[in-house]
This record gives C-alpha cells, structure tokens and sequence, in this order.
C-alpha cells in the first residue's frame, strides 16, 4: 500500500471555494489561503444562529497502545462514511503541532485512504494558528519581565512566575533556562523554561472561546505570576490584553479543509491532551452544526482523558448536546493491553484478547455514565482473524452495545459505511440524556475524588503536601468552582503507565494543581507530566526531505 503522504499527494482536491459553496457559506465570510485552504468568518455563527444544529458525534478510543488505534482516522472515514449515504456531514478535527510531526508521532491528519488534505499543509504550519498563539503567548511572557526591569509596580514575586515561553518544537534543552544573564540592562535574572505552544493556556483559549470578546476576556483572566503577599496577577493587570487579541484576531477563525473524497473539514485549534481538554475549537464545532446534518469530532487519547474532558469541560463550557459516542479500539491493542508484546500481535490469540478486552469494556461503561448512546468500532487490520472479531461482537452484544467494523484507512468512506448507517440508526431512534459528570459547585476535593473513583477507578486518592497547599490558595483565591483538568498518564486507567487492561485496587496520587483561569479550568498534576517534549534518538525529521522536483517526502 502506498504512503499516507503519496495517498494524499494524488487525492482529488476541489477548490476550497467550492467545498464552502456546498456548505452554503457565502464568499464575503471566508479567506483564502490559496487554493484549498480558507478561514471561515464568525459571521457564519450570526447569520445562522437561529438554525437547528446538526447531530454531534463524539470519536474517542480505548487507551492509546504502541500498536496504534486509528481514531483521527476512523474519525475521517466516518464523515466519509456519512457522506456516502447521503447525510451532508463535517469533520472537526485538531491542528497537528510540529513537535510530534518532527518528532516519534508524526502528523495527524488521519491516515490511508481516510485523510484531510492539503496533508503536507495542514502538517506543517497551516494557516500560521500556532505561530500567532505562540507570539501572543511570548509577547505577553516579555511584557512580564519587562516589567520586573522597568521597577515592579504590581509586586510581582520573581519567583512566583509561572507564566513560561513557548515553541512548536520539541526541544528537552528548553525545559529549564536561566534568564536575564548579562549586564545591567539585560533583565531580571531568574529561572524560567519553555513548554510546547499546544500546552499554552492561550491555546485552550482559543478552543473554548465563543468569540473575540469572549476570547479577550479570557486572555485578561489569565493568571501569569503572584505577589510577594500571594495575590494573583493577570494579563489584564499588565495591559497585554489588547495586543494579544490583535495577534489573534485571524487565530480564532476556522479552518476549513477537506477528506481525500472531498468531505468538508474544520482543523482548528490543537489544545494538549494532558494539561488541557485535547479537542479543537468550541467556534469550529458550533459552526460546524450549523452548517451540516452530522458533525464528526474526537477528544485526545483515550476515553477516560478525552472523552471525559470532552464532556465536562467543552461540552459544558459550549452548552454543547452530543449524540453519539463511537469508541475506537483494534484488536492489536486490546491483545497488548492482554500482555502480547508488540512483536507478536500479528499471530491470533484468544487468551490475551480475552485478557485485554476489560479495557474497552471498563470504557463502554463509563462513557455510559453521561447519557450518551455509545458504539464501538472496530478498526481491523489485516491480520484481524475472524475468531478475535467475533470475540469482540459478541462481548459486546452481551452488555448490549452497538459494534461496527471500519476499513476506511484501506478503503476510505466505503469502509466506514456500516459505521455510518449505525451512527444514523441510533440518531434516529435513541435519544440522548447528557449530563456532566460532577456538579461544578462541588469541592476541589470532591471533582477529583469523582473521577478518580468513577472514570478511573482507583481505590484512593492521595494528595501530596505540595498539592494540598496549592488546593487551600486556589479555594482562598476562589477559583474552586472551576471544573478540573486531569493531567496524568494517557496508557492507564491509573497513573502508573506499565498497569494495562483494568486495574483496580490503585492509588492515584495528586502531586500539584495549577489553575488555567482564563481557560477556566484547574489543572491536576498525576505523575510526571512533560510540558515540553524531547525528541527520539531518530526523529521524523531526519526521514524528511523536500525533492529537486518539488515532492515532499517522508511525511506520515
């Protein structure tokens, strides 16, 4: 089978202009970017606001595996799918980042014959979203210690800044830096370090705003350092509110695309799956809705990160209704998570695939907790055998859910046909009862506890000193109605990434809590969470080149 970027590379793009026409978005609301790029005007959302929204699927998947689960391709194929049958359907997906495009990952543009195109484009640079993300960010960080230079009027606490730089690059080297060394006029010298721009807190910002006035508002809320007496200071007490929204002002615009069978694609907004909720914009989703009958989005890493975030963080934060929850799992991963090395996941065995089937199966129920019709998916590969396919059928059947095998990376929308016709099925005839989580009213304490129990299912919850200590300032400082932000391993239920399948008895330890105020939300820290990736012994980048013909290579 050919490359996923030689797959793209001989897709059949229609200009963008057309994908839009299609949509019904008028020439006066969109700017191209060339051809088959354009950003899509928040005027949409005016004209249409009295419109009835379309249906909303929510892509998750069983915990994420080195075997690889394939749900931003299923997503794709999916839309794809929908299409086929004659539901006028959207993909709303994230913007990949460079650091894991040049790094192990590579991009995230689905893959096979179910991918968003121009692939090279939206994998490198895009529309210049994560540049302007990254300026605002690293304006407002040199407004900071231009203002501990120029005298200090808020009495700011150097050490009390945690308000870092950010890069779209992996760079260990970043992580921690000495800043202000030289002379006299050379700065505040103190430590600081770099994190990767999807882990800014502007880039959730941008995903969970409403619009540009809901988007300044939020950028003035953020908390950037304390004083020497513990209050906290905000990018509106250092007047960088302004300026920032102006380097965003095109940032918060939707990026409309299209699949490789020219179903329409919103990429915008690309938030980290840890530290913050992991899906694209709250505007993109909404405009999505309006303009279609089926709106296809996922939530990073498994269920019981993204989804749950999904859920009670964007959902909650947009008013958003979702319909359909699809939970992606292969047969590879659910042996590994049955303890099959990842050597042997090619050779059928019923035994660890009847081990690692309690991951997706703890999934199915907790998903099940928020009211929402759920079907699985499985995404077959060709060394599926058809006694683990029917293992997985009939586990199913027995807890009564839905279950679809996809093809779409080999087969594009025809392999996501049977997916579909159960996706509109049960839109037609179930009815869904979202309902968050925890009550956002609810105790620090007690959202966590929440999700640790319910979602994760640990035995206990431990705080460590340094987190109870944050707790008791954020709750002084009033913050404690905002919900919570799981940081921890995405592998396991727990934070221990080596336990697979469905541990129990554990005990998830809470090492510190941040809040992201503008973003609205507190960030719980469960184990080492990195913020700012290294690269592998190979990077991707090395296997990258540009062609004396023009051709783009090594680009997945």
């Amino acid at each position: 089978m050919k490359t996923d970027v030689e797959i793209a590379q001989e897709a059949k793009m229609v200009p963008v202009a057309e994908i839009a026409e299609t949509l019904g978005i008028i020439p006066d609301e969109m700017e191209l970017y060339g051809r088959f790029k354009a950003k899509v005007s928040l005027d949409v959302l005016d004209r249409l606001e009295g419109k009835p929204d379309g249906k909303l699927i929510l892509v998750t998947a069983i915990n994420p595996t080195p075997a690889g689960e394939g749900k931003t391709t299923t997503n794709v194929g999916l839309s794809m799918g929908l299409n086929r049958i004659g539901k006028k359907t959207i993909t709303a997906l994230r913007e990949p980042s460079l650091g894991p495009v040049f790094g192990m990952k590579g991009g995230a543009a689905g893959g096979g014959y179910a991918q968003v195109v121009p692939m090279e484009d939206i994998n490198l640079h895009f529309t210049g979203d994560f540049h302007a993300i990254t300026s605002a960010h690293n304006l407002l960080a040199a407004l900071i210690d231009n203002h501990l230079y120029q005298g200090n009027t808020l009495n700011i606490n150097p050490k009390r800044v945690v308000w870092k730089r950010v890069l779209d690059v992996n760079d260990r080297a970043l992580r921690n830096i000495v800043i202000g060394l030289g002379g006299n006029t050379d700065g505040f010298v103190r430590q600081s370090g770099f994190d990767i721009t999807v882990a800014s807190e502007i880039m959730a910002i941008l995903c969970l705003s409403s619009g540009v006035i809901d988007l300044k508002n939020r950028l003035s809320r953020m908390v950037v350092a304390y004083t020497f007496d513990g209050e906290a200071i905000t990018a509106g007490d250092l007047e960088a509110t302004g300026a920032m929204t102006l380097l965003l002002k095109d940032a918060i615009m939707p990026n409309l695309v299209q699949t490789i069978e020219n179903t329409p694609a919103f990429v915008h907004g690309g938030p980290f799956a840890n530290i913050a909720h992991g899906c694209n914009s709250i505007i993109a989703t909404k405009m999505a809705l309006k303009l279609a009958d089926y709106v296809v989005t996922e939530a990073g890493f498994g269920a019981d990160l993204g989804a749950e975030k999904f859920f009670n963080i964007k959902c909650t934060t947009g008013e958003l209704q979702p319909d359909v929850a699809v939970i992606v799992a292969t047969i590879r991963a659910l042996k590994m998570n049955g303890g099959v090395g990842k050597n042997e996941l090619s050779d059928e065995n019923i035994t660890a695939l009847e081990k690692g089937i309690v991951n997706l199966e703890r999934h199915i129920k907790n998903v099940a907790k928020f009211g929402i019709p759920i079907v699985v998916t499985i995404n077959k590969f060709p060394t599926d055998t058809n006694a683990e396919i029917q293992l997985i059928l009939d586990r199913c059947a027995a807890i009564g859910v839905d279950v679809a095998v996809t093809e779409v990376f080999s087969k594009g929308g025809e392999g996501g046909i049977d997916l579909a016709k159960k996706i509109v099925e049960i839109c037609e005839t179930k009815q869904a009862n979202f309902a968050p989580l925890y009550e956002t009213e609810t105790s620090i304490e007690d959202k966590i506890s929440k999700i640790a129990s319910e979602i994760y299912r640990a035995e206990q919850v431990e705080f460590m000193p340094k987190a109870k200590k944050q707790m008791k300032e954020l709750v002084d400082l009033g913050f404690d109605k905002l919900p919570i932000c799981m940081a921890k391993t995405p592998y396991s239920f727990s934070d221990n990434p080596s336990l697979l399948g469905a541990p129990t008895g554990f005990t998830i330890t809470i090492r510190e809590m941040f809040v992201s105020a503008g973003a609205g939300f507190i960030v719980v820290l469960t184990g080492d969470i990195m913020t700012m990736p290294g690269l592998p012994k190979v990077p991707a980048a090395n296997r990258m080149d540009f062609s004396t013909s023009g051709e783009i290579i090594g680009l997945s």
